[in-house]
């Protein structure tokens, strides 16, 4: 029952759960509760008058409480992942993960809920009696057959969406998969064989929604531990799986898998043999979903079958069948239309969805943005990737269309414009901004020079950079001191295998470091003599020489000293990018509204109105690495020329230059920070304002502003701060911040690492 992990992330993912607060979620209130009326309408004798509206009305519910965004995650701990029946509480840390995947992918809020029950009739029982507190359940690692039932049951008995995951999501993506190598092989679902190994849960899920979208049952042919489920057949056999026994006298995966075009494996490692594969026909498609041990190596099936299209369910190879792809995205268009269900024609259109999605061609900008030189629609490319962010923006739509089409939506969508506006805004909160950027890195990981490399930030990050491949590190410090301090964290990465060190006290590049240096900064009062010292002493000298040199690909520096000290000395030896006249930093906050760049929130105290226009114009460049089409706002205290003053006109100069030289861009100003956010405001007072929707980049009119307002937002919202994003050198170069967390320099550096990246191609 031990789960095959490391033990460095046994301790790592424990001490995860641990700190800072035990466990993955907390509540919290969306309400204020700071003065006395706040509590008389939260709470007595206000709250009654809600009570009262939904005693007469149980529909408005929906509109007043959390109820139609909860979704109750239940499980009785009987079949959690791949550790068995270990119990309802050993099961809590799987809940809250997926508690948290919900809230994460699709804004979703969720109770997780351990049952102490394995009957079938006693779970029924407790779930059915939640139904006031939800508005759907996910039931998750129930062992089957027991999980049949109980999904049966609740979904007779409730008229709220009841869904079993380990069933449904993965035969939505499966089907997905099919359609789409069905696609590529020329082939029609009513005319393929198709073949299983393993008839639990998710297989019979998978069987039960191809036939609902035109498979034979005839042409199916289920085996599990005992062999082929065959007419007759007693042991291990349940009505469910039943409906799928064959009248034949064949018994074992070796004597039917012969002529299939799908194999299905949803059981063991190494089960389907390559002579087995030989033996498929012609373009089949292979669903080896164990794991972490496929039925069949990737690898192996295409030794045997070039033809061969493979699915596995792991992240290392191409087609991964993770249901992450499709639950939040269901639930949140099941929840949009207030669903009583989630039936077939809403199972079908996820499929449909996803499989349109895989065939979709991204723009230039989302495919940067997505892991560089995407893999087009084909083979390897069955179903979109689990992190897309347009997952939520085709299925939710899909299925709301469908439960209304269908008859089960009791809130049909009466603006679908609207609604796809509001889900676009939410794809790009939290993580999901910087998901396109470590699938980036991850592309093509390139060598990132850390100034401050014996601080403990930066061997922590090191530890993470390397564990998920998103950088070659080199870190600028004594080895002596990395080493000892390696140990007194307990990192596990080790200098010469993992990183390189470059140790300022001993380096034979000494002397042409010296020279490079006195080359770049000679002429700006630096000395021979204080050029031998500054290479010995200073780390971001050095790591500036070291990209300059070409021996790493982009550098970062600021954990310790002040960032004008920093960028002074990347002025001196890196220089400016051709056609910069002046550097800019652009800071990123993850607020609750989404995503806001803020610039220059660190390099000039006072710019000029042509300063400004280029600072807006290098911003708009970083909100594009992140797939987001810029929406530009130069702030001001007036609005529109509704003051005279000296920085409004700066503001107005800076506009008329950035529409000359970028008319295709989204930009107005002067004006105040409440109408960039919101278009209401705005067409109150120039409705026709050339900026459309909420600005992503706010343009500051001086370093005191965007300092402020960074700051402000941050503290205030509890927004997370991404940079500052330094822009304008003429190579990668990233200036963190004294303050900067160990996240923060991950973040950085996967950064620096597309940038330089971008530079290589270019």
């Amino acid at each position: 029952m031990a789960s095959n992990i490391s033990d460095e992330l046994r301790k790592a993912a424990v001490a995860f759960h641990r700190y800072p607060t035990p466990g993955k979620l907390e509540i919290q209130a969306t309400k204020p509760l700071s003065t006395q009326r706040d509590l008389a309408l939260a709470y007595s004798p206000g709250v009654a008058a809600a009570c009262e509206a939904i005693a007469e009305n149980e529909e408005l519910a929906a509109e007043l409480t959390i109820r139609q965004n909860l979704v109750g995650v239940i499980s009785n701990g009987t079949a959690v992942l791949g550790l068995g029946n270990i119990g309802p509480l050993a099961s809590k840390p799987v809940m809250e993960g997926k508690a948290v995947l919900f809230k994460k992918f699709a804004g979703i809020d969720v109770f997780d809920i351990e049952i102490a029950a394995t009957e079938p009739d006693r779970v029924v029982e407790v779930v059915a009696a939640l139904e006031p507190t939800f508005g759907g359940i996910n039931l998750e690692d129930i062992k089957a057959p027991e999980c049949f039932e109980i999904e049966e049951k609740l979904k007779a008995r409730m008229k709220i969406p009841v869904f079993h995951d380990d069933q449904h999501g993965t035969a939505i993506i499966v089907a997905a998969a099919i359609v789409n190598a069905l696609e590529l092989a020329e082939k029609r679902i009513e005319d393929v064989k198709i073949v299983t190994s393993g008839a639990g849960a998710a297989a019979t899920a998978c069987l039960n929604l191809l036939v609902s979208m035109g498979a034979r049952k005839e042409n199916i042919w289920a085996t599990d531990i005992e062999g082929v489920i065959y007419e007759g057949r007693n042991t291990l056999m349940n009505p469910w799986t039943g409906i799928y026994a064959q009248p034949t006298d064949k018994r074992t995966l070796g004597e039917v898998i012969e002529g299939a075009d799908i194999f299905l494996g949803v059981s063991a490692g190494n089960v389907l043999k390559p002579e087995m594969a030989k033996l498929m026909a012609e373009k089949p498609l292979i669903l080896a979903l164990a794991n972490p041990v496929p039925e069949i190596m990737p690898d192996l099936a295409r030794e045997v079958r070039p033809d061969a299209m493979i699915c596995t369910g792991r992240s290392d190879f191409p087609n991964q069948v993770n249901n992450v792809l499709c639950f939040p995205f269901i639930f949140r268009g099941a929840l949009d239309v207030g669903a009583s269900t989630i039936n077939e024609e809403m199972k079908q259109a996820a499929v449909k969805a996803i499989a349109a999605l895989a065939r979709e061609a991204s723009s230039d900008v989302v495919a940067r943005a997505y892991g560089g030189d995407t893999i087009p629609f084909g083979p390897e490319s069955l179903i979109p990737n689990p992190f897309d962010p347009r997952l939520i923006l085709r299925i939710a739509p899909a299925v709301a269309r469908a439960a209304m089409e269908s008859g089960v939506a009791r809130r049909p969508i009466a603006d679908f414009d609207a609604y796809d506006d509001r889900l676009s805004r939410f794809v790009y909160r939290s993580g999901f901004v910087m998901k396109p950027i470590f699938a980036a890195a991850k592309e093509q990981p390139k060598c990132v020079i850390y100034a401050e490399g014996e601080d403990e930030r930066t061997l922590r990050a090191a530890q993470v950079v390397i564990e998920e491949g998103i950088a070659r590190p080199v870190l600028i410090g004594r080895p002596s001191v990395i080493e000892t301090r390696l140990k007194r964290f307990g990192l596990s990465i080790k200098a010469g295998q993992d990183f390189k060190i470059v140790n300022p006290e001993d380096d034979p590049r000494y002397r042409d470091y010296v020279s490079l240096y006195l080359e770049r900064a000679g002429r700006h009062g630096v000395t021979p003599d204080l050029a031998r010292t500054i290479v010995r002493t200073d780390a971001t000298v050095i790591a500036a020489l070291s990209v300059l040199r070409g021996e790493a690909d982009a550098m970062i520096c600021g954990l310790e000293g002040r960032y004008p000290n920093h960028l002074s000395t990347i002025d001196d030896v890196l220089g400016k990018r051709e056609g910069v006249s002046d550097y800019a930093a652009v800071s990123l906050l993850i607020t609750t509204r989404g995503a806001l760049f803020i610039t220059d929130t660190y390099v000039s105290l006072e710019p000029t109105a042509m300063q400004i226009a280029e600072k807006a114009r290098l911003g708009a460049e970083v909100v594009r690495r992140f797939g987001l089409e810029p929406k530009v706002a130069l702030l001001s205290h007036a609005n529109f020329g509704s003051r005279a003053s000296g920085t409004a006109g700066k503001m107005r100069d800076a506009l008329a230059i950035l529409t000359a030289q970028e008319p295709g861009l989204e930009v107005d100003g002067e004006m105040n920070a409440d109408l960039a956010l919101s278009q209401e405001l705005r067409d109150r007072v120039l409705p026709s304002s050339r900026l459309k929707g909420e600005a992503n980049l706010l343009v500051m009119p001086d370093l005191d502003a965007a300092k402020i307002a960074s700051q402000l937002v941050a503290a205030m919202d509890g927004s997370l701060p991404i940079g500052p994003i330094l822009v304008g050198a003429a190579h990668p170069a990233q200036i963190v911040t004294s303050t900067t967390t160990v996240r923060g320099l991950v973040n950085v550096t996967s950064l620096a690492v597309m940038e330089a990246q971008t530079r290589s191609e270019g």
